[in-house]
């Protein structure tokens, strides 16, 4: 067997499984769970049409590198979004089934394990930014959320030794779990650093299109544009429809940026036979042509945070994040409890799942950046979030009194 799967951490819904091990949580309250990041909002109907419509491409192989519309489709949705000046949908583009699993194989096509090499990511953060950079032969490097810049990663901590060795960084703007978005200045310093030590920078963007101010998220391929950086040198930007357009089954997303890169991880998914189903890429065609379902998407989550963040700002240290659709509470705001007991009790007093911090983290550099904070997905509709925030008020109350 291979022996760096021995260096893998459980994944946290697994640690969370555990935690809640023999316990019956109070039959009074149906289950609410803010635990997985997994869009609830229903499918769009016409989504679900032009997979139906398109169901006789089933008896087609689907080539790796996907049909020239569908990269036509996201070249087109990439200059409208970011403003971007022409995107070449031939060499600068190319479908996934979904970030996730891209996210994971870009790791193996741009590491040499051979020197050294250090994955940098921020902490907390995605867990298949660790898995990715151990198992291309990597070791992970923690960059520390700070509060101080709304939760962003602190790269200026970083020493320079550190630099020398990293080969990729990961980057997620806005940020799972915490909503930061990075700005052009954090861009700037990141593409200089990229310059000087020759390491790619994967964006990981899923969560772009879920915000709650007027100006939409800045993303990396714009702030490249905006700093002259014509050709997106050792950039790569991963995007999905999954939370865009409430559909996490159909496995569908995108990378786009350098096309030198973007040549090199082409030839890895034509061995390792990641291509998208023909109907999927149909219907991630109308996905990605149409922006109303978008804008009705959005405007459901700013209804549901706008109610949700003040109820539970009273008991719990809790801001509106700059983007995505977490909270990111601390708990011990008035209240000698961890994260983790807090989960514990409040589902078997409240039967309300959430996620703690302390599980989306490692120890690093002194600290766990997640301890003593949780992370609750507002991905149901308003009524079932809203009876959540109400139990977790009432429970943290108890606690507190």
């Amino acid at each position: 067997m291979n022996p760096l799967l021995n260096k893998l951490h459980p994944y946290p819904f697994e640690k969370l499984r555990k935690l809640f091990e023999g316990i019956a949580p109070n039959a009074a309250y149906q289950p609410i769970s803010l635990g997985i990041g997994e869009p609830k909002h229903p499918t769009p109907a016409f989504i679900q049409q032009a997979v139906a419509d398109n169901l006789a491409g089933l008896a087609n192989y689907p080539t790796t590198i996907g049909t020239d519309a569908l990269r036509a489709a996201i070249a087109g949705w990439l200059e409208r979004r970011y403003a971007l000046p022409k995107v070449d949908a031939a060499t600068q583009v190319l479908p996934v089934c979904g970030s996730r699993e891209a996210l994971f194989a870009l790791a193996q096509t741009v590491i040499d394990p051979s020197r050294g090499a250090l994955v940098a990511c921020p902490n907390p953060f995605y867990q298949i930014y660790e898995g990715a950079a151990y198992l291309a032969g990597a070791e992970p490097y923690y960059v520390n959320s700070n509060p101080a810049r709304n939760f962003a990663p602190d790269y200026d901590q970083v020493p320079d030794e550190i630099w020398s060795r990293v080969q990729l960084l990961y980057v997620c703007s806005p940020g799972n779990p915490t909503g930061a978005v990075l700005s052009l200045d954090d861009w700037k310093r990141l593409f200089e650093l990229s310059d000087r030590y020759g390491f790619v920078i994967a964006a990981d963007e899923c969560y772009s299109e879920i915000y709650f101010k007027s100006e939409a998220p800045l993303g990396a391929l714009e702030a490249a544009h905006k700093l002259g950086r014509a050709n997106f040198a050792r950039l790569i930007v991963f995007s999905s429809l999954s939370k865009r357009s409430n559909v996490p089954g159909m496995r569908s997303g995108f990378v786009a940026g350098d096309a030198d890169i973007l040549k090199k991880f082409l030839l890895y998914r034509t061995y390792h036979g990641s291509a998208m189903s023909p109907a999927i890429q149909a219907a991630s065609i109308a996905a990605w042509n149409d922006e109303t379902h978008v804008l009705e998407n959005r405007e459901k989550y700013i209804r549901k945070f706008s109610q949700i963040t003040p109820l539970l700002k009273e008991v719990l240290e809790v801001d509106l994040p700059d983007a995505g659709f977490y909270l990111w509470a601390k708990v011990d705001k008035r209240l000698p409890i961890s994260d983790t007991e807090y989960a514990k009790r409040l589902y078997a007093e409240y039967n309300v799942t959430v996620l703690p911090g302390s599980y989306l983290a490692r120890d690093a550099h002194g600290i766990n950046p997640g301890q003593n904070r949780i992370r609750m997905a507002l991905v149901a509709e308003v009524e079932e979030c809203l009876e959540a925030a109400q139990r977790i008020v009432e429970f943290t109350r108890k606690l507190a009194a």
